[in-house]
């Protein structure tokens, strides 16, 4: 079966993108998708966490981190 919409290389992005998410942990993953998904501020996500903003900004930038390791891992 083949999609010749979608390259073999976006593929496997996806693919390691997706393993890297469902390994880490809960909160990691609510920033991510808060920020990326739903489109909140890290404020927004600080109040509802109960964390600062400063702590959400570096969860999320280390999440981020993770995933682009991964991916480049699985190249």
């Amino acid at each position: 079966l083949q999609d010749k919409t979608v390259s073999e290389e976006s593929w496997s992005t996806y693919v390691s993108v997706k393993e890297t998410v469902s390994s880490m942990d809960d909160r990691q993953k609510t920033i991510l998708a808060k920020r990326y998904y739903y489109g909140e501020t890290q404020t927004e996500i600080a109040k509802e966490l109960g964390i600062s903003q400063a702590q959400i900004s570096r969860l999320e930038k280390n999440a981020v981190q993770i995933i682009r390791d991964g991916v480049n891992q699985k190249k």
